[in-house]
């Protein structure tokens, strides 16, 4: 029995589409080359009196593309480098999102 064309993640991560390749460098030594769909919804936060008007940059991926990331390390999307604030966290499909801050 064959999978439905939906779970073929790497027809959804094809850059000729929505994906872009995304190099991963990893704190520890090494990187990693990947697709992944980018995008950086903006976040209108309340808290208390004060008012947060920011964006929430983040990637998402095959989690097997994703081995040993971790916070900290940077990756660099369509010539931007980004920092990692977390582990991939996974949506229990095969895919996972890592959440980004612009690199100063």
């Amino acid at each position: 029995m064959s999978s439905p064309a939906w779970e073929n993640l790497d027809a959804f991560l094809q850059t000729d589409d929505f994906a872009t390749r995304v190099i991963v460098t990893l704190k520890g030594g090494g990187s990693l080359s990947f697709s992944a769909l980018f995008d950086d919804p903006f976040l209108d936060a309340q808290l208390g009196e004060y008012n947060l008007e920011t964006s929430q940059p983040r990637l998402t991926c095959k989690l097997s593309d994703v081995p040993g990331v971790a916070r900290g390390d940077t990756v660099v999307v369509d010539g931007t480098t980004f920092d990692i604030l977390s582990a991939p966290q996974s949506d229990g499909a095969g895919m996972a999102i890592l959440k980004l801050s612009p690199r100063a």
